[in-house]
């Protein structure tokens, strides 16, 4: 099934694979924590806690702009491989700025490795920049400046992660407000790890899209607010399966979201943390979900439409599904 495909939640850090790793860190002359890798090479954790445990470590090799822009080349030309024409990867300001690069340094290292991977694959990508909601408010509030600041054009987006049970998104206002007086598209993950208010507090913040969301599933009311609001949710099977929110991916409420009316993507999250990709999720949703191609082709269109990306690539991009 040759489907165009298309991806909106993908963390830069999360998309770094196990071998990329380790040579990253070969390359920077650091150890990679113990604990992080299986016996066979695979990423090893237990649990949702551990699992966040296993990232940070291996994330914290990552130290150089050549790093960040290796991780985007490799990760959208595997993308490319799979039939995908656009990605918008998430990317941590508070990361990079933690391991010494300044954003100039950080940016320019994203935008290359996107270029690299246009120019040998032809696929497209932009850059949607997260603050971290267990770092604070005012910490938010920085990011979103550092941000606007630096107005760079790949950078089209403005979202948030971290603790979604322990900091609810209203807090958050003051800096998803500078991010859209500056133009910028809005998400705002909710709706995983805390329930369907969540989701109603990330709406609150005048998002266009929700990162996960599928708790909106369990309040009828919210799932209907949110086709009717034509909110874009996007939605991570794989990642939500192996981190235990749902039992099975036959127990996932993807498609009675879509069959309710809600406009869905799929994503893969932190893809080699669960063997997952772009082509894996699309798979899913037509082995285990029940989405034959045409509504893999609107998947596609609907992750287009409310991409966060200029209106003639949009149009060129949307010409192809």
């Amino acid at each position: 099934m040759s489907v165009p495909k298309a991806e909106l939640h993908v963390h830069v850090e999360g998309a770094a694979a196990p071998d990329l790793v380790r040579r990253i860190a070969a390359r920077n002359r650091v150890r990679v924590p113990d604990g992080v890798f299986t016996e066979d090479g695979r990423f090893r954790w237990r649990d949702f806690l551990d699992f966040l445990d296993t990232y940070d470590a291996a994330t914290s090799v990552i130290r150089t702009g050549e790093d960040y822009r290796d991780i985007v080349y490799e990760y959208l030309v595997s993308c490319a491989a799979e039939g995908a024409i656009y990605v918008e990867l998430t990317a941590s300001a508070d990361h990079a700025a933690h391991v010494g690069l300044s954003d100039a340094e950080h940016l320019a290292a994203l935008a290359q490795g996107i270029d690299d991977a246009r120019a040998e694959t032809g696929i497209e990508a932009r850059v949607v920049m997260s603050c971290v909601r267990h770092f604070g408010a005012e910490k938010a509030v920085q990011v979103a400046r550092r941000t606007v600041a630096a107005a760079h054009p790949y950078v089209t987006g403005f979202g948030m992660g971290g603790d979604e049970a322990g900091f609810p998104p209203e807090a958050f206002a003051p800096a998803f407000a500078i991010a859209e007086e500056a133009g910028l598209g809005l998400t705002v993950h909710a709706g995983e790890w805390a329930g369907p208010d969540s989701v109603r507090g990330g709406l609150a913040l005048n998002v266009s899209r929700i990162g996960h969301g599928v708790r909106a599933a369990e309040d009828p009311e919210l799932v209907r607010e949110l086709a009717d609001r034509g909110t874009v949710l996007e939605v991570c099977p794989t990642s939500n399966v192996a981190l235990g929110l749902y039992p099975s991916y036959e127990t996932h409420p993807l498609p009675a979201l879509r069959t309710a009316g809600v406009a869905v993507t799929l994503g893969s999250d932190d893809p080699p943390y669960w063997g997952a990709s772009i082509g894996g999720e699309y798979a899913v949703a037509a082995d285990r979900m029940g989405f034959d191609e045409a509504a893999l082709r609107e998947v596609t269109r609907t992750a287009l439409r409310g991409a966060f990306v200029e209106e003639d690539v949009r149009r060129r991009l949307l010409d192809v599904v």
